[in-house]
């Protein structure tokens, strides 16, 4: 078993990415854009992924540790702080 994968989640590729002709890359998580990448950040990530050779589980992988730790659950408490309201 993959240490780093071991519930298994990216066996059903949750994450995709899209480049535009001017290199920009959008990351989706479950067909939801969740980040954006450009200039020297976008061309590290697409480096990264043309090492990986079409290796899909690395390439999930890779796609995980970019798009951080943006599911955890405060969400609305994020977007309800901008707002002035500070309890939710």
């Amino acid at each position: 078993m993959d240490p780093i994968d071991k519930r298994n989640r990216l066996d059903g590729q949750p994450f995709s990415y899209r480049v535009t002709k001017n290199n920009t890359v959008f990351l989706d998580y479950q067909g939801k854009q969740v980040r954006v990448l450009n200039g020297k950040e976008a061309e590290r990530f697409l480096e990264k992924i043309k090492s990986v050779k079409g290796d899909e589980k690395e390439v999930q992988l890779i796609l995980a540790k970019v798009t951080g730790n943006f599911k955890r659950g405060n969400e609305r408490l994020a977007s309800s702080k901008k707002k002035g309201n500070l309890h939710g």
